[in-house]
């Protein structure tokens, strides 16, 4: 079979099962088997595709047809610029959180000390040690495979970080002039109405916001007053309507400088505040 017969066939199989993005799938997966690029592929799209390759090819578009994400079927997320290995042990890194990260490069200086709570693959703490030089890094979470994967991360792009098994500060020392989070926000009632993809696949404990999603902002409200400097920046990453309610949490715990930030499609994305 042809490498252009392939990809249509994996195109259709992927269409059939409901996948939005079927044709973008199918190519990506054709991609990741054959480790070459479109150029490759425009020029080459006429060869036949070996057995072995075709079979795997098969698996993985039949594993993306049972809804299973791009992500964790590749093992891999670009965030940042950069390249994260993925698994199902960690949230996907999204595009839209990307914007906490600017938001936080944007007052971070040399000497500073960065606390990441709940950093998952550590996709936020990782690039913010890439592009804020001269920084400090501390990245915790409860889950003991999500810490493995955030070291590997670390390691394949060339930053130290400390890496602390903890229930938020439970296991925490020091104080941080940042601490950054993308805790888990999803009211409980919810979780059961998003798509297959993250509903049936991504880890649910990374998601359960409690019963109105704004347990852990609380938390992390009350617990961090001991661990952030005066004049130290707190900031989240929040779903679209929580801006009014985590705003309001950050300004009773006696945050200034609260604001709420907008991501590129006008959603509120990002609730930061100076403690004073």
């Amino acid at each position: 079979m042809t490498l252009e017969k392939t990809l249509a066939n994996g195109r259709q199989a992927l269409e059939e099962a409901g996948i939005a993005e079927a044709a973008l799938d199918a190519w990506y997966l054709l991609e990741h088997i054959g480790k070459f690029d479109r150029s490759y592929f425009y020029l080459h799209y006429q060869d036949e595709i070996e057995e072995e390759q075709l079979q795997e090819y098969l698996t993985l578009v039949k594993k993306r047809a049972e809804r299973v994400p791009l992500q964790y079927i590749t093992g891999e997320q670009a965030f940042m610029g950069l390249a994260f290995k993925v698994n199902s042990s960690v949230l996907i890194p999204r595009q839209d959180t990307e914007l906490l990260v600017e938001t936080a490069l944007g007052v971070l200086q040399p000497d500073m000390r960065v606390l990441d709570l709940c950093t998952g693959s550590g996709c936020i703490l990782i690039s913010l040690l890439h592009y804020a030089k001269e920084i400090a890094g501390v990245g915790s979470d409860v889950s003991k495979q999500a810490l493995i994967t955030a070291k590997e991360n670390a390691k394949a792009n060339d930053v130290e970080a400390e890496w602390v098994r903890s229930d938020l500060f439970a296991n925490l020392t020091g104080t941080f002039d940042v601490i950054v989070s993308n805790p888990p926000y999803i009211p409980t009632r919810e979780i059961e109405t998003l798509m297959p993809e993250v509903r049936d696949f991504e880890p649910v404990e990374a998601l359960d916001g409690k019963e109105d999603g704004l347990f852990f902002y609380g938390r992390i409200l009350t617990e961090s007053s001991g661990f952030l400097n005066p004049g130290g920046y707190l900031m989240f990453e929040i779903g679209h309507d929580q801006g009014e309610a985590v705003s309001a949490l950050m300004k009773q715990a006696g945050y200034d400088q609260v604001r709420v930030i907008r991501d590129l499609s006008g959603l509120n994305r990002v609730v930061c505040g100076r403690k004073g």
